[in-house]
């Protein structure tokens, strides 16, 4: 059982989160959500999916219930299951049925790491019937005008056996994200990581850039916005860049001694 799954609870964001647009997705996303589609995030680790769902909680003003999809998550920890407490045998409704009684965002995050069977429950809510089926209760929800479906994925990093049916994907309003333009991301690392001049905001940026250049050729992912940011705030705290990208960059981005070298000059180059 997904102990993870089942503690997710409804979170109303009521303080704006900071969000960067870098096109058309807020637009895109809230016509979406008017006409009752369901919306696919796809796009490398660290760039800003997640804080877009965030962001698009607190515009629509609804609720949001978050799920990291893992191995180990099956469709029962989604809808639901019967649980024994106090003695007595009770039904304990999923993250997913939360969401859909509620008029909630349900977002599962990494779609494609869940099990199999998962997918297959998401189906009869991603059409015109708008319908969850719980078998075990016998019942047929009809979800409200207000539940949003959102799943994301990372289309680079994930391998043939793991990855999206089109009989899924094209149930849903697709967008794609990436990391932003330069002078985009080099605000996003000073605004995220107060106290970082523009300076050394611009060279962590680049250094970003080259990281990602390495993608296919050593690495699976190149440094996320999230990454710089990182070390950006450990710069703030006092931490040499040259460590901080190496703490907060290099080592989280692989174990490989030759590969760590080759970042490790990176950075030195550029700090």
């Amino acid at each position: 059982m997904s102990i993870q799954a089942i503690r997710a609870e409804e979170n109303l964001i009521t303080d704006e989160p900071y969000y960067e647009p870098v096109g058309e997705e807020v637009e895109v996303f809230t016509a979406a959500y008017r006409n009752q589609l369901p919306v696919l995030l796809k796009g490398p680790t660290g760039c800003g999916k997640t804080r877009f769902i965030e962001y698009m909680s607190w515009l629509l003003k609804i609720p949001m219930i978050t799920v990291a999809c893992h191995d180990d998550l099956t469709a029962s920890d989604l809808i639901g299951r019967y649980l024994v407490k106090g003695g007595e045998t009770v039904w304990v409704d999923g993250p997913l049925t939360r969401a859909a009684r509620n008029g909630c965002i349900c977002y599962l995050d990494e779609i494609v790491e869940a099990r199999k069977d998962t997918s297959v429950v998401i189906h009869p809510l991603c059409d015109d019937r708008r319908l969850l089926p719980i078998e075990k209760l016998g019942e047929l929800l009809q979800v409200p005008d207000t539940f949003c479906l959102a799943i994301s994925y990372n289309p680079g990093y994930q391998s043939i056996m793991k990855n999206l049916k089109q009989s899924t994907r094209q149930r849903f309003v697709a967008l794609e994200f990436d990391y932003p333009d330069t002078e985009k991301e080099q605000i996003i690392v000073a605004k995220e990581a107060p106290g970082i001049d523009s300076a050394m905001a611009a060279q962590l940026v680049k250094f970003g850039d080259m990281t990602r250049n390495l993608k296919g050729v050593g690495l699976e992912e190149g440094a996320s916005t999230r990454l710089l940011v990182n070390a950006a705030k450990l710069i703030v705290d006092g931490i040499s860049p040259i460590v901080a990208t190496d703490t907060a960059v290099a080592l989280a981005l692989t174990d490989d001694v030759d590969m760590l070298k080759a970042i490790h000059e990176l950075s030195r180059s550029v700090f």
